[in-house]
């Protein structure tokens, strides 16, 4: 009989079902959802996005800063909210983009992730996640092609 338990890249360590760091997720994720019932869907929550961000630590935190900053001026009428912890951009309630800093799965990089809300269809097969490093003006431009389409 085999081991079907999974190891952990960053730890070394075996365990059975989800990382600590996926649990932690899925609480932040139900602590969201309370808090959201508890003060109507109105509420803003920009604020809450703001404060995560600043709780990051470097290079993730300069990142999502121009990110979302980027997002803001290109996309005004997204949402900004958290999703499962994370930086996340909604329209009418439903997931478009979110930002997944590295240190959050203990990842090499961080990502801009989109939903299957985000207009990104491109034949039979599209990217739905994008690795960053670095935001350039390169980077820039793209992300701001993203959201368009994205959009559309």
């Amino acid at each position: 009989m085999s081991d079907t338990r999974k190891t952990t890249a960053a730890e070394g360590q075996k365990h059975d079902g989800f990382t600590v760091e996926e649990r932690d997720a899925m609480k932040q994720r139900a602590k969201e959802l309370k808090t959201s019932a508890r003060r109507g869907a109105k509420a803003d929550t920009e604020s809450e996005v703001l404060a995560k961000i600043a709780e990051m630590a470097e290079p993730d935190r300069a990142i999502a800063e121009r990110l979302h900053a980027l997002i803001r001026a290109g996309a005004p009428d997204l949402t900004a909210k958290l999703w499962y912890g994370m930086p996340a951009y909604a329209r009418d309630g439903k997931m478009i983009c979110f930002f997944q800093p590295a240190a959050k799965f203990k990842a090499r990089y961080a990502t801009l992730g989109f939903s299957d809300e985000a207009a990104l269809d491109e034949g039979t097969m599209w990217p739905a996640s994008y690795a960053l490093t670095e935001i350039t003006a390169d980077v820039e431009a793209r992300i701001g092609a993203l959201l368009r389409q994205a959009l559309s």
